[in-house]
This record gives structure tokens, sequence and C-alpha cells, in this order.
């Protein structure tokens, strides 16, 4: 998606921490993704705005991801993105939910589909990130 991608491995997202991605959205940008869970192929919130990719225009896609394979996708019209622009995203891990809250404006409520006690993988792939605070 774009060349300055940030992948973390052993991180430590625990229930009750909150993380924040701070960073700029690219004048060209169709999508970014921001994805947490156990690797790669186990997410626990895949979070994917889409600017205009596969069909969707100004839509946030919210999708979990078990052993390589995708669940079904969310789709919110909630859209506070705007492209050549910098944006702010906080998602709160609770025991059983994401809450994820978009340039302090209206959250959204994404549930946990696996149980998970610890959140080790992080990626920011689309999105020009120059902040990531753990809470």
């Amino acid at each position: 998606m774009a060349e300055k991608d940030v992948v973390l491995y052993n991180f430590v997202f625990k229930p009750g921490h909150s993380v924040e991605v701070g960073g700029f959205i690219p004048t060209d940008c169709k999508r970014f993704a921001i994805n947490f869970g156990k690797d790669e192929n186990n997410l626990v919130l895949h979070f994917e705005p889409r600017f205009e990719h596969s069909g969707d225009q100004h839509k946030i896609i919210l999708n979990s991801r078990v052993d390589g394979v995708w669940g079904q996708e969310l789709r919110e019209s909630f859209f506070p993105f705007q492209e050549g622009s910098d944006t702010t995203a906080c998602f709160q891990f609770q025991e059983d939910k994401i809450i994820i809250e978009l340039n302090h404006l209206k959250p959204l409520t994404f549930s946990t589909r696996f149980p998970i006690e610890e959140i080790a993988y992080v990626s920011v792939k689309g999105l020009q990130a120059n902040s990531l605070t753990l809470k």
C-alpha cells in the first residue's frame, strides 16, 4: 500500500490499554489499514478506511482473520477522513471488543471474534504514520 508501512511484533497491548495512531493520509490514497492481532494471519481487528477501493467509496471496513481466513466484513458509512490531511485513530482494547475513536469523534465498536489475552502484532499500511502511542 505504501513505502512507509509500519509492522511491530512482540507488542504488548492488553485489555484496558489503548493505542493511538497518528498519521498523514496521502493525497492519492485509495485505502489504508491498521491491524491488530497475534500475527498477520490472526487479526482480532482489521480496520480499513476505503476512499475508493473494491467498489467501496468512503466506507470503513472492519473484519477479523483466523488462520489466514477472513471473517465477514462489516461496513461503516461514518467516514471522517480526508486525503491530504492528518488523522488520529485511538483503539481501546477491552475483554470482548475494541472501541475505535476517529479524529476525536463518534466511536465505533468491533466485537472480538476469538479469545485473545494480548495483542502482539500491529501493522499500519498506506498511512504515513508519525506516531503510535500505547496508553
